[in-house]
């Protein structure tokens, strides 16, 4: 096998950070239909992981791209492709990522967007602009802020004219409908889909905590959240703020895959906080009440925990892990309250 380069991580702007990936295929992301995908298919584009490059590599259409390349266009018009999102969200930003496509990018771009939660958009739907056409360079990154209150399930991409897009990711926070889930069925309050996310926390080398809110059990390793080796006194944790405020039921810990690396134990607090910043909540933690007394966790395993201490509503809740190591995921199920 031909070696190869991996594209380097670039650090963008703030809604890179604080957003999470709404075009991931992991994540059921999907690209719904193209204009022409000769060079490249459409699936690359929505890879989570980083573009890769192999000199060497061809395959019958030509040059191997690792992302969504089309021909080169001899007539009038341009490519577009059409994306269903992983969870309808609330945007903030887009990064054109052109990592690799240096005499075959396009020289511009442009996005717009739909809010079709009951199926995929057709002929009838009307698409508003999220991004206007702006210039991109090869082997680049552009990012374009976002800047809209209303959700949007799907997505079109316009490449002027032709070209290959090595990563589309598009940043925004998921969007949960409240007013139609049944209030008096217990929900998964720290779902991605119900609009859970992370807040702070103590490290994450191998893995950021926002994974333990991912739909399914881990598919690897990798996939959950993950701290160094802890070499000094103390315990890792993580705060996570619910997607709605509730009363907990029983939580989960999932630690699939942890085998030789999971935590001894475990123990959750939790609050119901009504406003504060990332830093203010992480102050304000370390004296929430105790909702889960400090339980014994074993390797690749579900926990089901039900003796939870009544502390009324939550928004919050404070993972202490102890002292280190990775948890795939956590689910926190209760009801929703107003």
């Amino acid at each position: 096998m031909s070696d190869f380069v991996v594209a380097p991580a670039v650090e963008g702007p703030d809604f890179t950070r604080q957003g999470l990936n709404l075009a991931d295929a992991s994540l059921g992301a999907e690209v719904l239909w193209v204009t022409d995908e000769f060079f490249a298919p459409r699936e690359r584009m929505l890879n989570p992981a980083a573009p890769v490059f192999y000199p060497d590599r061809y395959d019958d259409h030509g040059k191997w791209m690792d992302g969504w390349e089309t021909r080169r266009r001899r007539t009038t018009g341009h490519d577009w492709c059409v994306i269903r999102l992983a969870l309808p969200g609330v945007l903030m930003g887009v990064d054109f990522d052109t990592s690799f496509f240096t005499g075959n990018f396009p020289p511009a771009a442009a996005l717009e967007g739909c809010f079709s939660p009951d199926g995929d958009p057709d002929e009838h739907t009307e698409w508003q602009t999220l991004v206007p056409a702006t210039e991109l360079n090869g082997n680049d990154h552009r990012f374009c802020e976002i800047s809209s209150d209303q959700p949007y399930s799907h997505l079109r991409l316009h490449l002027y004219p032709d070209g290959g897009m090595a990563r589309l990711r598009i940043y925004g926070k998921p969007y949960c409908d409240w007013s139609e889930l049944a209030a008096s069925e217990s929900l998964n309050l720290l779902a991605l889909e119900h609009g859970a996310d992370q807040v702070a926390w103590s490290d994450a080398h191998y893995g950021e905590p926002r994974k333990l809110l991912r739909p399914g059990r881990g598919v690897n390793m990798g996939d959950g959240w993950e701290t160094r080796r802890r070499r000094e006194p103390g315990n890792d944790w993580c705060i996570l703020a619910l997607g709605h405020k509730g009363i907990a039921e029983r939580i989960e810990v999932d630690t699939a895959h942890f085998k030789g690396n999971f935590p001894a134990a475990c123990s959750i607090q939790a609050a119901c906080v009504e406003a504060g910043t990332p830093q203010s909540i992480k102050t304000q933690s370390m004296f929430w009440h105790t909702l889960m007394e400090e339980r014994p966790l074993t390797a690749d395993s579900v926990h089901e925990f039900l003796a939870l201490a009544d502390l009324g509503p939550i928004t919050h809740i404070r993972l202490n892990i102890i002292p280190d190591g990775g948890v795939s995921r956590v689910r926190l199920f209760g009801k929703p309250v107003s």
